[in-house]
């Protein structure tokens, strides 16, 4: 085999990275950053991936694993959620953490890792946050009320084609939480107005549609969320790319219901 003479002796090394990683006890323990260096990290790797083996070299050393939370690593289930410089799920759009690459930084670079930040978020334990703030939200009207039975014919429920398009464009929501996190309020009004539109523009949701939109506005707002200034970082960062225009809709969805239309 003839090896071209700028490969001969040639050998791929990997790259030196710098952490400085939220480390945290438990929800009232004090904080801190805490700096790691990872050599030999392959491009290839994913974030979370290279999480996994620092958390590898700190098991070996017997100190604690970095506690941070992880499921599908496929960008589907919304259950891996990291500030990552500064910017929810890290510097790439419609990306989450997990679909994030090494070979987006450079060797030598230095990577600051937060929990999201939000009072409705308390940190559980370094970057793991307890989100159940959105199932209640959830609980509190995000389905409809159906007979159980086989599943109707496809065509049984008309549906006009623009309002199906964006039905499933809010309803990509995988309840990340990104948006709380990069909003500078905290505010929930980019998660709950997909999870009220994607609902009110099917013909399946409307006979709660009013009472939804005031129990999910209500229930965000007993959460501790912050309100909505309309400036967009949420829109900026949400790896599904879901748009601001699904708050317009459930203000507009809230109003309509405060002022008593129907049920």
């Amino acid at each position: 085999m003839i090896v071209a003479p700028a490969l001969q002796g040639t050998r791929h090394h990997g790259m030196r990275i710098k952490l400085r990683v939220w480390r945290q006890a438990g929800p009232d323990a004090q904080g801190r950053l805490e700096d790691h260096q990872l050599d030999d990290i392959s491009p290839d790797m994913s974030f979370l991936e290279m999480l996994d083996v620092l958390n590898e070299r700190l098991i070996k050393a017997g100190d604690e694993p970095i506690d941070f939370d992880s499921d599908c690593r496929e960008g589907i289930c919304g259950t891996c959620g990291l500030m990552i410089d500064g910017r929810a799920h890290g510097p790439l759009p419609g990306t989450t953490t997990c679909q994030l690459h090494m070979r987006t930084y450079a060797d030598g670079d230095t990577i600051v890792i937060e929990p999201w930040r939000a009072d409705a978020f308390p940190v559980l334990r370094d970057l793991s946050v307890d989100r159940t703030a959105f199932d209640r939200i959830i609980a509190a009207g995000g389905f409809i009320s159906v007979n159980t039975g086989a599943a109707p014919d496809a065509n049984a429920v008309l549906v006009p084609k623009a309002d199906a398009d964006l039905a499933m464009d809010a309803a990509a929501c995988i309840a990340c939480g990104a948006c709380v996190a990069q909003c500078k309020n905290a505010s929930a009004a980019l998660f709950t107005g997909a999870k009220v539109s994607h609902l009110s523009l099917l013909p399946q949701g409307s006979p709660e549609r009013a009472r939804r939109a005031l129990r999910m506005v209500q229930q965000m707002d007993a959460e501790g969320f912050g309100s909505c200034s309309n400036e967009g970082e949420c829109e900026a960062v949400c790896p599904k790319q879901i748009s601001i225009a699904n708050i317009a809709r459930m203000n507009r969805e809230f109003t309509r219901a405060s002022l008593g239309g129907a049920s």
